[in-house]
Parts: structure tokens; sequence; C-alpha cells
């Protein structure tokens, strides 16, 4: 049986594998990486209240630069 010392201590992307202290909270870079991408590809989110963006579109911009 794990203490919760050794719990707290388990990567928390996969669980598995003890954290690194170089990678720290995750066990390795593979992990950190795999959380980023979930956080990247919209796996992840922050709960709260969806905004509806009613501003109109800015003309003050200009427009990207072409060889055209």
């Amino acid at each position: 049986m794990m203490s919760s010392s050794d719990k707290a201590s388990l990567c928390v992307l996969c669980g598995r594998r003890l954290v690194e202290r170089a990678w720290r909270p995750f066990c390795s870079r593979r992990c950190k990486l795999q959380d980023l991408a979930r956080w990247a590809d919209g796996s992840y989110h922050v709960a709260g209240e969806r905004i509806e963006d009613t501003a109109p579109p800015r003309r003050d911009l200009a427009p990207p630069h072409g060889d055209s």
C-alpha cells in the first residue's frame, strides 16, 4: 500500500512513475509534452461561462505583406 507522500510524488499525467526533479510535476519529458499538447489541442479547458465576441472586426489593421 502506498503512503500519502508516495502518492504525492507520482506523475500528474500518467500517475504510474515517480516524479523526476527536472520534470516536476511529471515523471519525464514525454509526459510534460503530452500535457502541453492537451492544452494546445483544447482537450483541457478552464471552467467558466462562454463569452461571445460581439465586437465588430477591426479594419484598422494593415493587410499581411505578400509578394503578390
